[in-house]
């Protein structure tokens, strides 16, 4: 437990969410007493005037922001006008409204999509404006990057005190399993879990597996999250991860092993495979607020497993 959490109001944007929840439950770990999670269903944090409400009733210090329209490529490429509106709308008023009523903090989740498509791995913060996000997903990311740019740019204008995390893609129980919008993990349990339960002789993957991607155990990124918004009040954007990277047909083929899938499994080339590598240099969260992943990859794999079993899938 910390004196800093136990003196703090904090509202937490998309705290009923799946990385969300696990926040709520850490800051009450740490000795927050006041955590305020505002619903859609009262504050729609695209209009101004809900946000100027929230922060007169919520009366925070500090504020996590998680609340975020996502998923994984295919929602992103149906949707990325939505996308691209809804994440800049919310940040955006969140934070003008935050200068206005003298917040002390502000913590900002960004989103590793808003590296360049070509970003050399492993992903360098100083590497965020060399280019163009892959495509698929740019919108959400550039949206999300923008956030950045307003945060700096309120620190130096007005003494504004707002960090900006970037996590990587990130797993565990609770994710989102709908078919439709899930990200890759929860997504391809599903399908592998499905075709076991049906006898399926063969289970077909988007992409040709070729592309990596490094994952980060929620728990993990709550953990860092925290520490940030404790420790940490610089300029600087600060990358969330593990500091490794694995190939999706490693990833499959270890699914596969982990839910006891005999059957083939097919590639369709035919459909992107996003960002072509994913794969984080961690070594400025763990300088500037002591954070390290501690989730072994299979372990964290295993309990998400069994959490989605364990609903009866």
């Amino acid at each position: 437990m910390s004196d800093f959490w136990a003196e703090r109001r904090v509202t937490l944007t998309g705290g009923a969410g799946f990385l969300g929840s696990v926040i709520a439950r850490q800051l009450k770990a740490r000795g927050c007493r006041e955590v305020f999670v505002p619903r859609s269903a009262q504050y729609d944090l695209r209009r101004e005037g809900d946000v100027a409400r929230l922060y007169r009733e919520a009366r925070p210090d500090l504020v996590i922001h998680l609340a975020a329209s996502v998923g994984g490529i295919g929602i992103n490429r149906e949707h990325p006008g939505k996308f691209f509106y809804d994440n800049l709308m919310m940040g955006v008023l969140l934070i003008e409204q935050a200068r206005l009523c003298g917040l002390k903090k502000f913590v900002a989740l960004g989103t590793v999509c808003a590296y360049p498509k070509f970003t050399p791995v492993p992903f360098r913060e100083d590497d965020l404006w060399m280019g163009y996000p892959e495509e698929t997903n740019a919108p959400y990311g550039l949206a999300k990057k923008m956030l950045l740019v307003q945060l700096q740019a309120y620190r130096q204008e007005y003494g504004f005190n707002g960090i900006y995390l970037l996590p990587v893609n990130l797993y565990g129980p609770g994710d989102n399993f709908d078919p439709r919008s899930s990200h890759v993990i929860p997504a391809l349990i599903r399908k592998i879990v499905d075709a076991k339960n049906r006898g399926e002789p063969e289970v077909e993957v988007w992409g040709d597996g070729s592309a990596s991607r490094e994952f980060l155990y929620v728990d993990d990124a709550a953990e860092g999250i925290c520490l940030a918004a404790e420790r940490y009040s610089g300029p600087d954007p600060v990358n969330l991860g593990v500091g490794g990277e694995i190939t999706i047909r490693a990833l499959v083929e270890m699914l596969c092993e982990l839910i006891g899938y005999q059957g083939r499994v097919s590639w369709d080339a035919s459909k992107p495979n996003g960002q072509p590598r994913r794969g984080l240099d961690t070594s400025r969260a763990r300088e500037r607020f002591g954070f390290t992943a501690r989730m072994p990859f299979r372990d964290g794999l295993m309990k998400t497993i069994d959490w989605w079993l364990s609903r009866g899938k």
